[in-house]
């Protein structure tokens, strides 16, 4: 009696659920569930499911019902055509070839990607990359730009007899986006910049004008404003770059592990490699 009354009772929650639209699962329902026949060959509710997951986000939005009954129709539609076809090309062989093989080697990618990435080994990375790594100093700087040394060296004049630096840089630096700025480059580190101006920086006093120096550009004068070490990146900074690095070296690891382990023979090596532009071969 229990049983029945659980099971009259499930029946009425069911019924009013479907009085009120919701969505209800249907029992006994797997990936092998067959949702068509086409001649004989199957379409399961798996194959269904996996279309769906491919689809676009706006199809997404589709009603339920709808969206169901498209993909059905669309894997009909397809099978009866995929029948119709009596005979392969080489061409169409080697594609249906190449998809498997590149659809089965994403599964392993994704698969050991997904693994490769874990905070024990985000964390063991950042502090691989900066075990070695010392403080690094950074600099921040202003310079005047021009092409000839004489002029370089007239500004510099110009500045030692108290001239303003900021206004000589916006009316004569030919680098214009810092002249606007009153030659102002920001902070920067070693490495940025080419080398005889970076040189030159390291060398420089705080607040002491230095130049002419040359470079390709032209003649610099730079004014070295304030210094500072920089600060070390956290982990959460360097996450993204990091966790590509570790799927990178993960999926490169396996390949390399499958390859050594498989027997490989390449007897096309020997092949002229422009034969690859010959498509008749496949028609």
């Amino acid at each position: 009696m229990g049983d029945m009354t659980r099971g009259m009772r499930l029946g009425v929650a069911v019924a009013a659920l479907m009085a009120l639209g919701a969505p209800v699962w249907a029992e006994g329902e797997t990936a092998e569930t067959v949702v068509a026949t086409v001649n004989g060959t199957q379409i399961t509710l798996g194959q269904m499911i996996a279309l769906r997951e491919s689809l676009p986000e706006q199809y997404l939005t589709l009603p339920d019902d709808v969206l169901f009954k498209g993909i059905l129709d669309q894997l009909v539609q397809q099978e009866v055509m995929s029948q119709s076809v009596t005979a392969l090309t080489a061409r169409d062989a080697a594609n249906i070839a190449n998809d498997k093989r590149g659809y089965l080697s994403g599964v392993v990618i994704d698969k050991v990607a997904s693994g490769a990435v874990t905070d024990e080994a985000l964390q063991k990375a950042y502090d691989e990359r900066f075990k070695d790594t010392a403080p690094q100093k950074e600099y921040h700087a202003a310079h005047i730009l021009v092409e000839a040394e004489e002029l370089a060296n007239e500004l510099k004049t110009q500045l030692e007899g108290g001239a303003d630096f900021a206004e000589l840089a916006k009316t004569n630096s030919i680098d214009t986006g810092s002249g606007a700025s009153g030659g102002d480059l920001g902070w920067f580190g070693l490495g940025m910049m080419v080398k005889p101006f970076e040189d030159a920086v390291v060398a420089a006093e705080v607040g002491k004008l230095t130049g002419p120096v040359q470079t390709d550009f032209g003649w610099h004068l730079i004014l070295v404003q304030e210094t500072r070490i920089a600060e070390k990146p956290t982990l959460d900074d360097l996450r993204e770059e990091l966790a590509a690095e570790l799927e990178t070296k993960a999926i490169e690891d396996h390949i390399k592990v499958l390859t050594e382990a498989a027997k490989v023979e390449k007897p096309g090596e020997a092949i002229d490699p422009a034969v690859l532009k010959n498509s008749a071969l496949i028609d």
